[in-house]
């Protein structure tokens, strides 16, 4: 009788040889005598000595490079860390393989701190020096002095905690910290005595003192908010001589009046304990677009620490945190609550200009890899991806609110919306909405009339033209300027009679008739056509803050969901209509050439019908053909549908451009227009040339460099001249406006003065 096996002879215990290492699931090395191989799901990739460092290293590279492990698989896997896995990748990319084969030890030709110079850094550091000066002086980076700090167990410096606020304003955190006992509360470094508030304009926001007594040390600040004891640094100020840039502070009041930081406030409330916090965020990027830095990279080609002297801080925000503060208020998705708050202020300020109300869609181009919805780009008069924009400006072009179009809607399907937006924000007041062609609809227009809204547009379509004697000399004066239009005025019928409105013809000097429908009947004819043409003061709009405000710029190109059953335009339904205007446009050629032929046949030769016919038989077939293929076509067009859901026709996932981060940028970009404008309004009455070099004199004083002098109570900034002496007079005037109504930074109970640099002029 046999014996049964055994159950480990059955199964026997199997496991990796000796000398093996995994990477992952598909990547091992086999180490043995002195050698070792990668092996790559069975198949050996590299094989070396142990001590070839260049080859390790290669085979490192070719694992990750290849997709075949990641950074960190590799690095456990060699014994190394990630560090040097990303060392080695960028030395091959810049040297290739003998890059890998460098030698070990300090790299040639960095200069090195030898260790004589430890007791050198010591005595700096007694004297209270910082990192970066004693750097400089020894010639060597920062991170060596740090590396020779940290070898040399220094201390790291204690902070100053005898500075931190009590009292009324004080963070709720920190009140609960000091009342245990393990601070001690200090004075404040910031006075709080305040000015009467009916005479002051200021910002409707807590103030809470800085930590720091330092102007250019806010490091006690720094920590607090890392304890998450502060939600935004108080504005610091130090004195200053020629401070490039300075002269944006006097943009300072006009931001205050427009309530940006108030709606802020009152929409996004906090964006967490920070040093850089809400209010900082917001003021950093109004003046940044009064600097005309367009985008938050382009804080690189600026020194930090003179933007902050102008934010009242050490250093201005880095591009990093800049970007990371807009995605964390994006994220919150309040803009179109933000915008709307911007607007009603708007609106309560000026509303007086709000009867006319101009509407227009700005195309931003998409360059990136995501498949969205295609737009035509007028300027480029090409079909591209892209986003659309509605704005609304008022009588004189101001903007007043913008609305993002969902997957480029024209702008007959987004004009009702927009108007009731504008409805809600200006009450029942009457309304008269301009447009271009993109929005002509009589179906629309009755829509319109019926809700309360007067519309003035340009007729679409053919129009029959007008004889000359129907056109006579209109003359009018408005808004101070004598207006004269050669125009025809008369009424109009659309939808078969059922929609009557007006329509006023302008005759140019070449002879070509502009027509222009209204449903307002009270205007004269030459308003009518003055606040139709007025519709380019929104083009110009438009390019203004193309060219200085960067208004195409994308802050991001990341996607979202889209709707997979909105319905856009079939791809085949479009080749097929191509083709169909193809063999039609074929079919006008043929028969006019057999025409031609007809008209030009000797009759001598060929007399009868019958005789033409056999000597152009090859034409006639031609044109036979051309007509059934152009009926065929007809019909196979006619059996697909003209437009299907967008899932239906985009392979992959339906997206489209995440919105909030752009539409909180343009808001912003929006407000320092308004800022701006509202300087140049201050200087109109003071410089004759308003009209054609206004803005570039507000952009230059902007520019300048300005003294910063402060005192306890005030905020002194002493602007530079001009080029000219009659500019530094309306620089002058500018100074002498702003000081009427007082205001203060905000964030402090800091006036700000403005004057023109007396000493600095030649």
């Amino acid at each position: 009788m046999s014996q049964a096996p055994r159950q480990g002879d059955l199964f026997p215990e199997v496991g990796a040889p000796e000398g093996t290492t995994f990477v992952n699931a598909r990547c091992l090395m086999r180490t043995q005598d002195g050698h070792r191989v990668v092996i790559v799901s069975g198949v050996v990739v590299a094989q070396y000595a142990l001590g070839d460092r260049m080859a390790e290293a290669h085979a490192m590279v070719s694992l990750i490079d290849q997709g075949w492990a990641e950074q960190k698989e590799v690095a456990r896997a060699f014994g190394c860390s990630a560090r040097s896995a990303r060392r080695h990748q960028r030395r091959f990319e810049d040297g290739g393989l003998p890059a890998l084969g460098r030698r070990r030890g300090y790299p040639k030709g960095h200069p090195r701190l030898p260790a004589s110079r430890t007791s050198q850094v010591t005595r700096l550091k007694e004297e209270g020096i910082s990192n970066r000066q004693i750097a400089m002086r020894i010639g060597v980076t920062e991170k060596a002095i740090r590396k020779v700090l940290r070898r040399i167990q220094w201390p790291a410096p204690a902070p100053a905690l005898a500075q931190l606020p009590v009292g009324e304003g004080a963070d709720p955190k920190l009140s609960a910290f000091l009342s245990e006992g393990l601070l001690s509360p200090p004075s404040s470094a910031v006075s709080t005595a305040a000015p009467e508030p009916s005479a002051v304009l200021s910002c409707d926001m807590p103030l809470l003192p800085s930590m720091d007594h330092d102007a250019a040390d806010r490091r006690f600040d720094r920590l607090m908010a890392c304890l998450g004891l502060l939600d935004d640094a108080a504005p610091l100020f130090r004195p200053g001589t020629a401070i490039p840039g300075a002269g944006v502070l006097l943009a300072v009041p006009a931001l205050v009046a427009s309530g940006v930081i108030e709606c802020a406030r009152e929409i996004y409330g906090s964006i967490g304990p920070a040093f850089f916090g809400l209010r900082t965020t917001i003021v950093a990027l109004v003046l940044m677009a009064l600097l005309r830095i367009k985008r938050p990279e382009g804080l690189k080609e600026r020194p930090p620490d003179t933007l902050g002297r102008i934010l009242g801080l050490d250093r201005a925000p880095e591009v990093k945190t800049l970007r990371r503060k807009l995605s964390r208020l994006a994220e919150l998705g309040r803009s179109t609550r933000f915008g709307r708050a911007l607007a009603e202020r708007r609106v309560a300020a000026r509303g007086a200009l709000m009867g006319f109300l101009y509407i227009d869609g700005h195309v931003r181009v998409f360059h990136g890899k995501a498949t969205l919805p295609k737009t035509h780009v007028a300027r480029m008069r090409l079909s591209m991806p892209a986003t659309t924009d509605y704005w609304v400006n008022d009588a004189i072009g101001e903007p007043l609110f913008v609305v993002t179009a969902e997957a480029n809607a024209g702008l007959v399907k987004m004009l009702p919306a927009i108007l009731n937006e504008a409805r809600s924000l200006l009450g029942e007041r009457r309304l008269t909405v301009v447009f271009d062609r993109g929005g002509w609809s009589p179906k629309l227009f009755a829509k319109l009339v019926t809700a309360g809204f007067d519309l003035l547009t340009y007729r679409k379509g053919r129009c029959p033209r007008l004889p000359r004697s129907r056109f006579r000399e209109h003359q009018g004066v408005i808004n101070g300027r004598t207006i004269k239009y050669t125009l025809a005025d008369q009424g109009v019928y659309l939808l078969r009679g059922k929609l009557r409105l007006r329509q006023v013809t302008r005759l140019s000097e070449d002879g070509h008739q502009t027509p222009i429908v209204t449903s307002r009947r009270d205007l004269s004819a030459v308003e009518v056509a003055y606040r139709m043409f007025e519709r380019w003061r929104q083009e110009n709009f438009f390019k203004y803050l193309r060219q200085e405000y960067a208004l195409d710029a994308l802050v991001e190109y990341a996607t979202e969901p889209d709707d997979p059953t909105r319905e856009v335009p079939n791809p085949k339904w479009n080749a097929l209509d191509g083709q169909v205007r193809q063999a039609r446009a074929t079919l006008k050629v043929l028969p006019a050439e057999y025409g031609l032929k007809a008209l030009l046949n000797p009759e001598r030769r060929r007399p009868t019908m019958r005789g033409f016919k056999i000597a152009h038989g090859k034409l006639g077939k031609q044109i036979l053909e051309a007509v059934k293929r152009c009926r065929k076509l007809e019909l196979q067009r006619a059996a697909v549908p003209r437009r299907l859901p967008v899932g239906q026709v985009v392979a992959g996932p339906v997206v489209k451009l995440a919105t909030e981060r752009m539409h909180l940028t343009s808001l912003l970009k929006m407000v320092a227009y308004q800022v701006e404008s509202d300087l140049l309004r201050l200087i109109t009455p003071h410089y004759k040339r308003t009209e054609d070099e206004g803005r570039t004199l507000i952009q230059s004083v902007l520019a300048s460099a300005a003294d910063i002098e402060v005192s306890e109570t005030e905020l002194r900034v002493l602007v530079a001249p001009l080029s000219s002496p009659h500019r530094t007079r309306v620089l002058a005037a500018l100074c002498g406006e702003l000081n009427v109504t007082p205001t203060t930074f905000p964030g402090t109970t800091l006036i700000l003065r403005y004057e023109v640099n007396e000493v600095r002029k030649q």
